[in-house]
């Protein structure tokens, strides 16, 4: 019998091999933070209490996410928009909340200059960062298109590759978390 092989479809395959990357990236960044914490000149940090927040925001912001999913494949289109709304602003308010953060260590004295932990700190979580923005603006895109489409189309691969996306920066941000907590 001839059984078809499943495929991935080519937008999650690319998808991975992207994350693959940015876990490459930020292993590396951490694994330099490590090695470099022994130098005689390095300054430590405290987690801003902003950080606590920011955390709350984006694990929130993970089960918005999903539960949008959910509500696409049911076709419950207006509970689609308002989760993946909610997932956008709560995206925002993780960023908000993480620049406050970093103005309170800046308010500390930790600046870029020098080396230490807020040094690393301002790089690695600034990436993390970044990458969440795209993800804020691949969420807009979604929402501008779930809003003004005409035609209702019910491929469920876009919100799938944006919840795996999603899910990725939520857990890179409880590792990082966990990470400037615990190694000083």
């Amino acid at each position: 019998m001839n059984e078809q092989r499943k495929r991935i479809h080519p937008h999650k395959f690319t998808l991975w091999v992207a994350l693959g990357s940015i876990v490459m990236m930020f292993a590396g960044l951490t694994s330099a933070y490590v090695v470099k914490r022994d130098a005689a000149n390095w300054t430590t940090f405290s987690i801003p209490k902003a950080f606590w927040y920011s955390t709350v925001a984006i694990l929130i912001s993970s089960l918005t996410i999903q539960m949008s999913l959910k509500a696409f494949k049911d076709r419950e289109m207006l509970r689609y928009r308002n989760l993946l709304t909610t997932t956008a602003v709560l995206g925002i308010l993780f960023m908000l909340l993480q620049w406050i953060g970093f103005r309170q260590i800046w308010n500390t004295g930790v600046t870029l200059k020098g080396s230490g932990g807020g040094q690393f700190l301002y790089v690695i979580a600034g990436l993390h960062v970044v990458h969440v923005l795209g993800g804020v603006i691949a969420l807009i895109v979604m929402f501008i298109k779930a809003f003004a489409s005409k035609v209702r189309s019910y491929n469920s691969v876009p919100i799938e590759v944006m919840s795996t996306y999603w899910h990725f920066v939520d857990l890179l941000w409880i590792y990082l978390f966990i990470f400037f907590s615990l190694i000083k």
